[in-house]
């Protein structure tokens, strides 16, 4: 454990099965952990695992006052994928598309699943706006009929695509600056949420809109929580990257933290275990999460993400689920895809439960977590409990599930391997003593301290990111537009709460792109630094 004189960080996130925190000294070392049951509402869950880090931390040798000492605490949540997978307090929102007359053929959210569309849309209308590739108007942006539509939707958001507008934005700053001062309403422009690709960026766009309201209610939850607490510790919340970005930020972008808990688990994988290449294994209560690190990085995925039966574009790790976790259920016909979730403390059979689930399954092969000392017991005692009753082969159903489930992994290793064999399995999560010593298609199995916590751990030591995808000339003026993209990247990984003095670029790719009247180039940027003090 680390030193818990010095300066301090807390990192929080927030799984479907339990919430995790962890406090790190200034030197990187893990000074606290704790990990507590995720809550019907979220919140109580993060409340009642930070108290209980803040314990931990206090009653360790050095720990008086050490709450003061406490300087930045990082949050990664499920609040806006739940509200978006469940359909539940979001708000209603006016979707402005600026394309006519070039994009009418395919009006918005015309692929959304009914229920969720029913449930966001307040009103949707494509008016007169937008650019073509090369940098021309399509039309000027029809400010009347803007104005027509949100007198009619009664929203609480209002959701602005313009066509190419990551290439050139200037109309939807226009209807932007419109709706926040005839209507005071929160807008959302996609030039700053999602890449190119129309629909998909539209769609992420109006998500975000629709998240508003729950933006609002974590980050207030989150600085409510560490005043309460005493904390003077300035708060910020992970995003799909891996990176972090400030409360003010993620009110503004709260789409942008729906993939923040497979990229905690990447990054804090990679840092527990000194790996930077490597596969990564989560494995939780309910689904075991599998994604690639390259240099230290979660792996993008290249597809459109879909979210909620929504197509996206925004950036996300490449990250493939599978359902097999630590309270996963067996079944003589299998296991899964169910779980008990966080009642597994209660439910399972090595807990005196009467729910046979894959942690029981594992322990009965001799894979026990550490701490785990007294699990073979209680399950031996089940087991022989159960004899004489409908779960008299219980022993058995429990041994095929757990080689079913070794049979997924594999697979599920295979597809994330893309043929290379030469990286490590990286085992991370509560539920990772699922996992067995060999794996095939990878050159080892590593199990790194602290591997239960990984997911906070990530959080704790994420960076600040900002980035640019854009659409520049090929020409002469190709190397200037360049460095302005930079600029901009390392102004939005600024205002995202790096320090100015240490955001460097950390990615640059050019894509040239065919069948324009002039040569242009695709450009995405990404700059990124450590938070400052």
């Amino acid at each position: 454990m680390g030193d818990v004189r010095t300066g301090l960080r807390i990192g929080i996130d927030v799984g479907g099965t339990n919430t995790d925190a962890v406090v790190l000294d200034a030197e990187g070392g893990v000074a606290a952990k704790a990990k507590r049951p995720t809550t019907a509402d979220v919140t109580g869950g993060l409340r009642a695992a930070l108290d209980a880090v803040l314990a931990d931390l206090e009653n360790r040798p050095g720990g008086e006052g050490a709450r003061d000492r406490v300087s930045r605490v990082m949050l990664g949540t499920t609040h806006a994928t739940n509200a978006v997978l469940e359909r539940r307090n979001l708000g209603r929102v006016a979707v402005l598309r600026l394309g006519a007359p070039a994009t009418t053929s395919v009006p918005p959210l015309s692929d959304w699943p009914a229920d969720l569309r029913a449930a966001v849309s307040a009103g949707e209308a494509v008016v007169g706006g937008g650019h073509y590739v090369d940098g021309r108007e399509i039309a000027r942006p029809d400010l009347d009929a803007v104005r027509r539509l949100l007198d009619a939707a009664g929203a609480d958001a209002v959701a602005v695509t313009a066509v190419f507008s990551p290439a050139t934005a200037e109309h939807e700053r226009a209807v932007g600056e419109l709706v926040a001062a005839e209507y005071g309403l929160p807008v959302s422009l996609s030039h700053e949420i999602g890449s190119l690709g129309l629909l998909e960026r539209e769609n992420a766009t109006v998500l975000n809109a629709a998240l508003h309201g729950v933006a609002a209610q974590v980050t207030g939850a989150l600085v409510a929580a560490l005043a309460e607490r005493g904390l003077r510790a300035r708060p910020y919340l992970a995003q799909n990257d891996g990176t972090l970005m400030t409360v003010e930020q993620a009110a503004r972008l709260p789409v942008s933290t729906i993939g923040s808990g497979p990229a905690n688990s990447l990054r804090g994988a990679a840092y527990l275990s000194g790996v930077a290449d490597a596969i990564v294994a989560d494995v939780g209560g309910t689904s075991t999460d599998l994604g690639v690190l390259t240099g230290g990085f979660p792996r993008e995925s290249a597809a459109a993400v879909e979210i909620g039966g929504v197509l996206t574009n925004f950036r996300m790790p490449d990250v493939l689920s599978i359902a097999l976790g630590g309270g996963t259920v067996v079944r003589s016909a299998g296991a899964g895809p169910d779980s008990v979730g966080y009642r597994i403390a209660s439910e399972a059979l090595v807990f005196g439960g009467g729910t046979p689930t894959m942690t029981d399954a594992a322990v009965r092969a001799g894979r026990v977590p550490p701490g785990g000392g007294g699990w073979p017991r209680r399950l031996a005692a089940a087991l022989a409990k159960a004899a004489g009753t409908d779960m008299t082969d219980i022993s058995d159903t429990l041994r095929a599930a757990l080689l079913a489930a070794d049979e997924a992994v594999a697979d599920a290793v295979d597809r994330m391997a893309l043929g290379r064999a030469d990286r490590p399995l990286v085992a991370v999560g509560g539920g990772a003593f699922l996992l067995p010593e060999d794996v095939p298609g990878v050159s080892g199995v590593v199990r790194p301290g602290h591997a239960e916590v990984a997911n906070a751990v990530g959080a704790a030591i994420a960076l600040a990111s900002g980035r640019v995808d854009t659409i520049l000339p090929a020409g002469e003026s190709r190397s200037r537009a360049i460095e302005r993209a930079k600029e901009e990247a390392a102004a939005r990984a600024v205002a995202a709460g790096a320090d100015p003095s240490l955001v460097e670029i950390v990615d640059l790719l050019e894509v040239p792109l065919s069948y324009l009247s002039e040569p242009a180039v695709r450009v995405h940027v990404k700059a990124a630094g450590p938070l400052a003090r």
